[in-house]
């Protein structure tokens, strides 16, 4: 019986993962793999090359960035916050962001549905 890509995981189950090896950066673009997958949320990582971003969107959903490696800026209903490796932000709900790349840069970032 198959199973929906909605519960689905991107990833093997009970394996170790170095979460940087998981996405590798591509000149000039910004790459992502999805690791889970679920009806309640996702989870994601991204790869940007310096420069690179995501344009000014909103979501429905509340999300969570990690930075993995590197640095950029996010914005978040017009304010830009500097996040370097380590560090983390919340991304509100129907606050429009975007993320640009100063460095290269990865990042996961978790969506909860709810």
């Amino acid at each position: 019986m198959a199973s929906s890509s909605a519960t689905q995981s991107q990833i093997p189950e009970g394996e170790s993962f170095c979460l940087p090896d998981l996405v590798s950066y591509q000149q000039g673009s910004v790459v992502s793999r999805v690791l889970l997958k679920r009806e309640k949320g996702n989870v994601t990582l991204f790869a940007f090359d310096s420069g690179q971003g995501l344009s000014e969107h909103t979501t429905p959903f509340d999300a969570l960035a990690q930075a993995i490696e590197g640095e950029a800026e996010i914005a978040i209903a017009g304010k830009a916050v500097a996040v370097k490796a380590g560090e983390i932000i919340l991304l509100p709900a129907q606050q429009p962001h975007a993320v640009k790349a100063t460095t290269p840069f990865k990042m996961l970032l978790t969506m909860i549905r709810s």
